[in-house]
């Protein structure tokens, strides 16, 4: 009777003390099981909207010279990467030839210049003999017959006549002999501005041919130090902000793969109208002018470029990953808030991305209903830890940065912090 007591007795004493260890326990397991959320905190800084790009980079202006004339090269003054001024003698070609041409029509023209002396004297000779017969005829008429007369009056013409041709034949000796000495000047190939050699596409000793076509000897560029051309790419989508940032005269910055330490500031300097279409994708060409004071930037370089289109200073910017965040199991979220994941954002999306009935929607919507939907799309929400459990907060965002995005509206303050995912255990 005595053992059957105590094993009562025991038996009671365990069960009081599983009864008094079952709230601590199910706060043990509760905080054992409990999720542990990473997050990330609301700052406030200044924030840029950035477009990137990229481009190559050109001279702003690229001067092609060439040859007029043929003949062996018997000079050349330059080579690659020279400086140049404007008139200065690149190359010359062996001026004989026109030389010998210059003289050959120095003495054409010596030749018609005689010729019209002499026919000024004939044709005054035929003049007085036409004034004294006039004046016989006015003493007697039988003196000189009609026909001496007619011989007389038509000799004179034919005279004058004559002298209009040799006059127009000095003309055109003169003007022989002035293509000649542009011939000649042409043997020597002058630079047509200042600036840099880029390329040489002649060697001593060669011979040109330009009868068909003036060959391209040299290409020189203004000064490299003073600006450089970028020339960007730009798709349609984004060429409205970039006209903005051009209004706006907003800085770009680029880098080069030859300076990757290095950023180089410019500004725009042309938005091109004339649009490029490949496979289907729109851009337009950007002018980008920078300054190149050191000559590191060198045509045909690859520029990564980034336009700022916008900027705002000290604004909240909300983490992009808590913009990510999507609760994935509903015990975990506020009781009110548990009506948000059904019609989520991202939950609409994903069925959009399964071929979800409200995707045929969206592509029968009007003009206005795509501004509108445009419009929301910048609606949000992030969540918090209270007590324990997730709220939404709703928010109203702007432009997106590499890691934030600016808030445009929402109870969030700085230094709050929202949740960016669940912690592994």
């Amino acid at each position: 009777m005595r053992l059957i007591v105590k094993i009562l007795l025991v038996l009671v004493l365990i069960g009081a003390g599983l009864w008094a260890s079952k709230g601590p326990l199910q706060k043990y397991m509760y905080e054992r099981n409990k999720p542990a959320w990473e997050t990330a905190e609301v700052v406030r800084d200044d924030a840029k909207r950035i477009i990137n790009s990229t481009g190559k980079i050109q001279p702003v202006l690229e001067v092609s010279v060439g040859s007029f004339v043929s003949g062996p090269l018997i000079e050349l003054n330059v080579d690659f990467n020279d400086s140049v001024k404007k008139g200065d003698v690149l190359a010359k070609i062996d001026p004989k030839l026109y030389e010998a041409a210059v003289d050959r029509d120095e003495a054409t023209l010596a030749t018609r210049e005689a010729e019209v002396v002499r026919v000024e004297a004939q044709l005054q000779q035929a003049k007085n003999n036409l004034s004294r017969g006039q004046r016989l005829r006015e003493k007697n008429e039988k003196y000189l017959s009609d026909r001496e007369m007619d011989a007389l009056n038509f000799e004179c013409q034919a005279l004058e006549a004559s002298l209009l041709a040799t006059a127009a034949s000095v003309k055109q000796a003169k003007a022989n002999l002035q293509n000649s000495k542009t011939n000649l000047e042409y043997t020597e190939i002058r630079a047509t501005v200042s600036g840099v050699v880029l390329d040489r596409k002649i060697g001593p000793g060669q011979t040109l041919a330009s009868q068909f076509q003036t060959p391209e000897l040299f290409k020189l560029s203004p000064d490299l130090r003073e600006k450089m051309h970028v020339f960007a790419s730009v798709d349609e989508a984004d060429i409205g902000l970039i006209r903005t940032a051009f209004e706006k005269q907003l800085p770009v910055s680029f880098t080069v793969d030859a300076h990757p330490d290095e950023i180089f500031q410019g500004i725009i300097e042309q938005v091109r109208y004339s649009a490029t279409e490949l496979q289907n994708v729109i851009t337009y060409p950007v002018v980008v002018a920078a300054a190149n004071p050191e000559l590191k930037l060198l045509p045909k370089m690859t520029a990564n470029i980034s336009f700022e289109v916008d900027s705002r200073t000290q604004v909240l910017k909300v983490p992009n990953a808590a913009l990510r965040f999507y609760p994935e199991n509903i015990q975990y979220v506020r009781e009110q808030d548990r009506k948000l994941l059904d019609g989520s954002q991202w939950a609409g999306e994903k069925r959009q991305s399964t071929g979800d009935p409200q995707q045929q929607e969206s592509t029968v919507q009007t003009a206005d209903e795509k501004v509108e939907s445009a419009k929301s799309s910048n609606r949000r929400h992030v969540w918090v830890v209270q007590d324990g459990l997730l709220c939404a907060i709703e928010v109203k965002i702007g432009f997106a940065e590499s890691r934030y995005t600016v808030l445009e509206s929402g109870e969030l303050t700085e230094g709050m912090q929202l949740v960016t995912g669940q912690k592994k255990k």
